[in-house]
């Protein structure tokens, strides 16, 4: 897998999460992007083991700062 395709792979999981924690907490939508990624984070730790071994890989060493920085990076 290239580094590219890693990342837009990252990104369609974090995306993935993003949508589930603002369908279970919809009050997230208004927080900031740190708090909104250290949730996602932290399901993404609880979640793992719904990934693919593929997906696991890819997330499993994510930092919140990495996150964060994906969320306020917007892909046209």
């Amino acid at each position: 897998m290239t580094e590219e395709h890693a990342s837009i792979q990252k990104r369609r999981i974090i995306d993935r999460f993003l949508m589930k924690l603002t369908k279970e907490e919809p009050q997230m939508y208004y927080a900031t992007t740190s708090e909104v990624a250290r949730s996602i984070h932290t399901m993404i730790k609880e979640h793992t083991n719904r990934l693919s071994v593929e997906d696991q890989a890819l997330v499993k060493h994510m930092t919140i700062d990495e996150i964060q920085d994906m969320l306020g990076f917007h892909l046209k």
